[in-house]
């Protein structure tokens, strides 16, 4: 039972964030818009760097693969950008950001059986994940809610975007010796990617007289978050 907690205690603060479209109204004004857009700008910028770039240069060996990696990851998301629309890079960058966290989770699962880590400490890691991916799985649904999307489908969409991280935390656990040499690589992918979507699609739509203070105080609850529950 207390494997099964740590596996899916991100996925239920996923649920959490996206089951926010069932509190809102169905149209935001502009000026809220602006704030949601500059918060959720602050929330991925921060979690790129404290959650995905900063551990893939603590844990790489060569920082040449941490740089690849952030680049591909933001050219990728250029690629996507040429052909599919904004919410598909975010949802994208959203879903590559919660696969290496899915993958640590595996990580500290497999601490855990072999007594590297406590289970509180395997805990600690699971349940500060799952409170980052609260304000991430609104990030996904709050807009699609706003552009019309039923709140069933948007709510879904949020889901879907945690479903990677239970899913890639068991394939973690079970192929624990031959993933977590990868793990620097694809945290930088993921952060590269984040970053993309903040610089080229959240700051621009969300440009108001205050939205960089709206960004500050995104990038503060979420840096706190990542300290704290490091």
């Amino acid at each position: 039972m207390s494997l099964i907690s740590c596996l899916f205690l991100p996925l239920i603060g996923t649920s959490l964030g996206s089951s926010m479209v069932y509190f809102l109204k169905n149209k935001f004004n502009k000026n809220k818009e602006n704030v949601l857009l500059a918060v959720a700008g602050g929330i991925m910028f921060a979690s790129a760097i404290w959650s995905l770039l900063l551990p893939a240069i603590e844990t790489s060996s060569n920082i040449i693969f941490v740089i690849i990696g952030f680049v591909l990851g933001a050219l990728f998301l250029f690629m996507i950008n040429k052909w599919d629309s904004s919410f598909s890079k975010m949802f994208l960058a959203v879903t590559f950001h919660n696969i290496p966290e899915g993958m640590a989770v595996g990580v500290g699962l497999a601490s855990l059986l072999t007594s590297s880590l406590s289970f509180s400490q395997t805990f600690l890691l699971s349940m500060g994940i799952a409170l980052q991916n609260i304000p991430e799985g609104a990030i996904i649904s709050m807009p699609l809610r706003e552009k019309g999307m039923s709140k069933t489908k948007s709510f879904f969409m949020g889901f879907l975007s945690g479903i990677v991280e239970p899913i890639f935390s068991i394939l973690t656990l079970l192929l624990v010796s031959f993933v977590v040499p990868l793990l620097p690589f694809l945290l930088s992918f993921a952060a590269g990617a984040m970053i993309y979507v903040v610089v080229d699609e959240l700051i621009p739509k969300s440009y108001s007289t205050y939205s960089a203070f709206y960004f500050t105080f995104g990038f503060l609850i979420m840096m706190f978050l990542d300290v704290i529950f490091s």
